[in-house]
């Protein structure tokens, strides 16, 4: 295998490694949902993607602009996740049995 294949993999791979530890450490931190995991999984998948909405290969700078659109939604979707549980356990929620059923009898006939 040439040097510069070797080199490039080896800094794909770190830096996918630095992009998981830093993923795991929001939804530890800030206790996203999963649904905040994949909106950022689905993020680095699109940056990662070599098929863009607008290519840098025919645009050259102007095609990191989707990137940077991509990466501001999902940024602004996660602190919109985290400031809205934030807001709910300030508030006296309990977080661990949102959305569980505490009532195991059914529905009220009357």
């Amino acid at each position: 295998m040439p040097d510069w294949l070797r080199t490039t993999l080896l800094i794909v791979g770190v830096l996918a490694l630095l992009m998981v530890l830093a993923i795991g450490y929001v939804m530890w931190r800030y206790r996203l949902p999963p649904r905040g995991l994949i909106a950022m999984g689905g993020a680095a998948l699109y940056l990662i993607s070599p098929i863009d909405v607008v290519p840098e290969a025919i645009f050259g700078p102007l095609g990191l602009i989707d990137d940077a659109g991509v990466t501001a939604a999902v940024v602004l979707f996660v602190y919109k996740l985290v400031k809205a549980r934030r807001i709910l356990a300030d508030g006296g929620v309990d977080l661990g049995r949102l959305g569980r059923r505490t009532d195991r009898r059914g529905p009220d006939p009357t």
